[in-house]
């Protein structure tokens, strides 16, 4: 049976789908199925107050591709370590499928990790990195070769099995990385940045691939990065943290189109979503002289004079006529970019300017310096609490 290649195009160098575009049948392979719970699981370094994380809920079904994403210092890294057995967990619990592997050590846990530098062993051949493990296991050298070609067979690797690392690119060297993973049929996949090495074409090219091996091999996979496009490209859902605190779990689309914060809001995106400080009027919220229309049961929430912060994606302005009620922008610079212009324009006066980035006709852009006026689609208006910043509209 062939799978649908879904949201992942195929691309030329993929040897993961078949010339018919779809995914190439996995064979001789017996991945276990499992879920992955974490259960308000929680851990502190040593000499600091505040938790790295602070109590994890996140409930990971069979064969799903989570993602954990956020900035620097979030906590995505230690969950994923934590999951791992790398890192402590101070208070909560982590369950792979029906087991509690809170205390288990790494090698008990039935897990395979694939880390940000490959760690390769420099002075083996790829087909020796990729049975390393399995060498370790007491897997006969016969059993490991026919595991090692199938999963080089899998990952369009045959002709590197006796080449060193150094002799290959730095996107060969990370399918090395998922072979020697793959070989030894985990539970759950564990990619901690697996990209970030990698340039930008390679990048895209190889996220493909991940996905499509995933979507092949159907295995339970966690996944971290703080590239919210990799998130948004590569998720069955994402996690999206802060602080230590998980902010909101859905799907790519439900995080873009209903951001449960402004945190979630201004982060998910690219370019990211208008967040504007307005004060609530009787016919909506008043930003710099534009009244932006507001739900009625979110005003009477509000009440009147109340602060409010309101998002607006770039795709969702147009640019009105001056006796239109819009929002007066100064454009700063114009970005051409071919079936698509990006406007970026200035909002306010003296020091008290704003950026604000409109999506705009690539065929009719205005010029710099020109003062335009912007509205946006009632239908795709945020509001949120300037005191909370949680979401007020439906």
């Amino acid at each position: 049976m062939t799978l649908p290649v879904a949201s992942c195009e195929r691309h030329a160098s993929n040897p993961l789908l078949g010339s018919s575009g779809t995914f190439l049948p996995v064979k001789g392979w017996s991945f276990f199925m499992a879920t992955v719970t974490y259960d308000s699981a929680s851990r502190i370094y040593p000499g600091s107050d505040k938790p790295a994380v602070d109590k994890l809920d996140l409930d990971i079904a069979d064969g799903e591709f989570m993602v954990l994403v956020g900035p620097s210092g979030c906590g995505k890294s230690t969950s994923l370590r934590m999951l791992a057995g790398l890192e402590e967990i101070n208070d909560g619990a982590v369950r792979i499928g029906d087991r509690d592997v809170t205390h288990l050590p790494p090698k008990d846990r039935d897990i395979a990790m694939v880390f940000q530098n490959y760690a390769l062993y420099p002075h083996m051949s790829v087909a020796e990195n990729m049975g390393f493990a399995l060498k370790m296991q007491g897997v006969s050298k016969e059993q490991r070769l026919q595991k090692v070609r199938e999963a080089a067979q899998l990952l369009g690797l045959e002709e590197f099995l006796d080449r060193k690392p150094k002799a290959l690119s730095g996107g060969q060297r990370q399918r090395v990385a998922m072979g020697r993973a793959i070989v030894r049929e985990p539970k759950v996949f564990l990619m901690d940045e697996p990209l970030s090495n990698l340039d930008a074409k390679l990048r895209v090219s190889t996220r493909t691939q991940i996905a499509a091996l995933q979507r092949r091999l159907g295995i339970t996979t966690v996944y971290v990065t703080h590239d919210q496009t990799e998130a948004m490209t590569m998720g069955d859902r994402v996690a999206v943290l802060k602080d230590g605190l998980l902010q909101q779990n859905d799907t790519p689309l439900n995080l873009y189109d209903k951001p449960n914060n402004v945190f979630v809001a201004g982060f998910i995106g690219s370019p990211a979503m208008n967040l504007l400080d307005g004060k609530v009027t009787e016919s909506g919220v008043d930003v710099g002289g534009y009244v932006v229309p507001l739900q009625p049961a979110v005003r009477s929430r509000l009440g009147q004079d109340a602060a409010a912060t309101v998002g607006i994606r770039p795709e969702a302005f147009r640019i009105v006529s001056n006796e239109e009620n819009g929002l007066p922008v100064e454009v700063a610079v114009v970005e051409e970019l071919g079936a698509d212009a990006y406007l970026y324009g200035l909002v306010g006066n003296g020091d008290e300017q704003k950026e604000i980035i409109a999506r705009i006709d690539a065929r009719r852009p205005p010029e710099k310096g020109a003062k335009v006026k912007l509205a946006a689609d009632t239908e795709r208006i945020h509001v949120f609490s300037a005191s909370t910043g949680d979401r007020l509209t439906d």
